[in-house]
């Protein structure tokens, strides 16, 4: 079964957990693509070469989480040529028999726009900062600053923008508990594979 469940939002709304949590109820394979980035990101020098040349052991760095990683994947990923060199990568993941979930920024508009299932994963920056803050500690007021940087550069980048997929089903988790946000994306999944 070839099945395929596109996961796009800003940063700290949520997506990696729900779609962590989507992949193990339905036994599909997970890539948090925002790793792909941050890989290439962390790697320094040349990003394209880097993109390129980007391996397993790539992605499994331990510094990957970092916030200072996650402003150089944003950074990279607004380059034409790291997007280019990552996207087939994506594509072929996400087409594997059994199904794949991914998560990221462009998943649903770009990599993959005939997904089954388009999930568009967003809350407040405010609330996003706070959960950051709690999971990286440091100065709250300038992880907010950062959160909303990343947002301005990741929706306003010329080359595949934030934003969601016309036929994306939005989940605000402002208000949400994280049962609460992953039971809507558990019954998104579940009526498509049912037909409905």
């Amino acid at each position: 079964m070839i099945f395929t469940v596109a996961i796009d939002g800003p940063a700290a709304a949520g997506k990696g957990t729900i779609a962590r949590t989507l992949a193990s109820r339905f036994g599909f394979a997970h890539l948090d693509t925002g790793l792909l980035y941050r890989a290439v990101g962390a790697k320094g020098g040349d990003p394209v070469a880097a993109a390129r040349g980007l391996t397993e052991a790539d992605l499994a760095r331990p510094d990957l989480r970092t916030l200072a990683a996650g402003q150089a994947a944003s950074r990279v990923a607004v380059i034409p040529e790291v997007r280019a060199a990552l996207v087939e990568f994506q594509r072929r993941f996400a087409r594997q028999p059994g199904g794949a979930v991914l998560d990221g920024r462009d998943i649903g508009t770009v990599i993959c726009p005939e997904a089954e299932v388009k999930l568009y994963v967003t809350a407040s920056p405010e609330v996003r900062a706070h959960r950051r803050w709690l999971e990286v500690g440091g100065d709250e007021a300038q992880v907010l600053a950062e959160i909303k940087e990343r947002d301005r550069r990741d929706m306003g980048r010329a080359e595949a923008p934030l934003r969601p997929a016309p036929d994306a089903q939005v989940l605000d988790t402002s208000t949400l508990t994280i049962d609460e946000a992953v039971d809507l994306a558990v019954r998104a999944v579940q009526a498509r594979l049912e037909g409905r």
